[in-house]
């Protein structure tokens, strides 16, 4: 879980006050437990018990912006508000109380007070205030204002380009497309490549202006020919030659929502999460229509462990919108985080129901239930995938890899190879197909010359794969070398020292060389770490209690399988 600026306790610490801060009725009891909370990421929990505490010390700055926070959070914006208020009144210095001050001012279209915040009191962040200036302006319908405000920004270092798409943006919401699409075609594009939103600005642009054969080359020089639902009621819309209508900021307050979205954006993946989060929210409340806004929270949502947050977030896409698909697969991801696949499977194959020919979503319902072990049901899927893929696709390399461990999990060995080897003849050095085919070929016994090949290549690929390496120590066993397997099966535990089968087939090298002290011990080991005692199907713990009574050699023959022998040993 990413860590916030607002956590400071340690874990154990708050573990132990949550323990005892729900029985406790004064100010520590409540202010310990919100704090745990906060730690645990649950914001519900977190704004009941801090507004508990706040009940008992109302006049405290730091309680009020801990529940303003949570709130926020919580998408609970209006609830924040009067909290907010109190922390301007109290003159405290507050950047949640900020943010939620200025979303609520904007969603009240008092641009004059936005515009009357004291900054040294009321700073957000350098790249939002002076474009929330410049927004309020365009909102008291002063364009040459904002037009200035705008000019201003730009002049700041690192915030041209920003500041640029938003001076294109409240140009076209005031029906100048002309001036807007001369920013967006500046300097060779470059605002246009700023994030997928500023392509979509553009096109919405230049449909306007009825340049539509533009507007179809900037969309597939962003984006090619793909099959995103959303692009593809675009193109279709754009070749019809329909003007698009212009939704990415066509008011002030939605141009402010995009300056918190824009933030959003730029912070995601650097900043803490839920640091990112306040401005994904206040961009959501502010712009009812900004469904990327929606999405951004729900996977910070889904990344910060806030699954049912995220989930309903998720939900919040109305079906007839073109990224209501994508919504759905972020719904579908949240919840098989959070443990509920058969829910997942669920959303998954309804929209397999609803968008039959895109690859992606039957490629998430087969890699979930290939997870889950449902493989005739990941076939079936990875089966719709292939047939909605192009030839040409790089994708399909992946496609036929994953159908073909399903089809040998089933033990569909003809079929499993077939699509291993088609896999192979896309990327004939692919270091999970070259070792899945070729540790499936010594196990089965099969062509272990070609198999040995495919092995020593994937590790040269990936060295420091405990998996691979272990492979090759495998086939080396398999093929008598056992000097030679050794080292590398010792290297596969050293990477991989927890794992039971890589234990188990070191105990198996050990003995066959003679060091069977050693291999009972592997083989101890490997039975410490199986799971519930069922095993895996490779390491089986009756087989290897078996070894340790009677010895490998043992259980070889009482399994009829050919004795431990020595490559070219007489």
């Amino acid at each position: 879980m990413t860590t916030s600026i607002f956590r400071t306790l340690t874990g154990a610490t708050l573990i132990a006050a949550s323990c005892t801060a729900v029985q406790a009725d004064g100010l520590a009891g409540a202010y310990l437990a919100a704090r745990a909370a906060t730690y645990e990421g649950d914001f519900s929990a977190s704004a009941e018990y801090y507004t508990r505490a706040l009940v008992r010390d109302p006049g405290n700055p730091l309680l009020m912006e801990h529940v303003v926070f949570a709130q926020l959070a919580m998408g609970e914006l209006e609830r924040g508000v009067p909290v907010a208020r109190r922390l301007w009144d109290l003159g405290a210095r507050s950047q949640a109380a900020n943010m939620v001050m200025v979303a609520d001012l904007a969603l009240k279209d008092d641009y004059a007070a936005i515009l009357q915040r004291e900054m040294a009191q009321h700073q957000i962040h350098p790249l939002v205030d002076g474009l929330l200036n410049a927004w309020a302006q365009m909102g008291l319908g002063d364009v040459d204002a904002a037009l200035a405000e705008f000019d201003k920004v730009a002049e700041q270092e690192g915030l041209r380009p920003f500041a640029l798409y938003h001076k294109a943006l409240a140009l076209a919401s005031a029906g100048n497309y002309g001036g807007a699409e001369a920013l967006f075609a500046a300097d060779e594009g470059r605002i246009t490549r700023l994030s997928r939103r500023s392509v979509l600005a553009r096109v919405e642009i230049q449909s306007q202006l009825g340049k539509f054969e533009d507007a179809l080359a900037t969309l597939e020089g962003a984006f090619g020919t793909g099959t995103d639902p959303a692009l593809m009621s675009l193109r279709q819309r754009l070749e019809a030659g329909e003007a698009l209508g212009f939704s990415t900021a066509p008011t002030a307050q939605a141009g402010i929502a995009e300056v918190f979205f824009n933030l959003a954006s730029v912070l995601n993946g650097e900043a803490a999460n839920d640091f990112v989060l306040m401005f994904a929210r206040v961009a959501q409340k502010l712009s009812a229509e900004h469904v990327d806004a929606v999405l951004l929270s729900a996977e910070i949502l889904d990344q910060l462990g806030r699954y049912e947050l995220s989930i309903d977030t998720y939900k919040k896409v109305p079906r007839n919108h073109p990224d209501y698909y994508a919504a759905e697969m972020g719904r579908a991801e949240a919840l098989r985080r959070s443990a509920k696949p058969e829910a997942a499977t669920e959303v998954l194959e309804q929209l397999v129901r609803e968008f039959p020919t895109l690859p992606q979503v039957s490629v998430s319902l087969g890699d979930l239930l290939r997870q889950q072990e449902e493989y005739a049901g990941a076939i079936k899927a990875y089966d719709s995938a292939l047939a909605n893929t192009p030839t040409e696709a790089n994708s399909r390399w992946f496609l036929l890899y994953a159908r073909g461990i399903s089809h040998e999990r089933l033990s569909h060995w003809p079929e499993a190879e077939a699509d291993f080897r088609s896999s192979l003849a896309l990327r004939p050095e692919s270091p999970q197909v070259l070792n899945y085919l070729g540790y499936s070929l010594v196990e089965k016994q099969e062509k272990l010359d070609e198999a040995l090949d495919m092995i020593q290549r994937a590790v040269a690929a990936r060295p420091e794969s405990g998996y691979i390496v272990d492979s090759l120590g495998w086939v080396l066993y398999r093929l008598g070398r056992y000097e030679e397997a050794v080292g590398h099966m010792e290297r596969a535990v050293a990477l991989m020292p927890v794992d039971p089968v890589v234990n188990d087939h070191l105990g198996d090298v050990y003995w066959a060389v003679g060091r069977e002290r050693e291999a009972e011990f592997q083989w101890k080991r490997a039975l410490s770490f199986i799971r519930d005692g069922e095993g895996d199907g490779e390491a089986d713990p009756k087989r290897i209690r078996s070894k340790l009574e009677s010895g490998l050699d043992a259980v070889l023959e009482q399994e009829g399988a050919a004795p431990l022998k020595v490559a070219n040993d007489g």
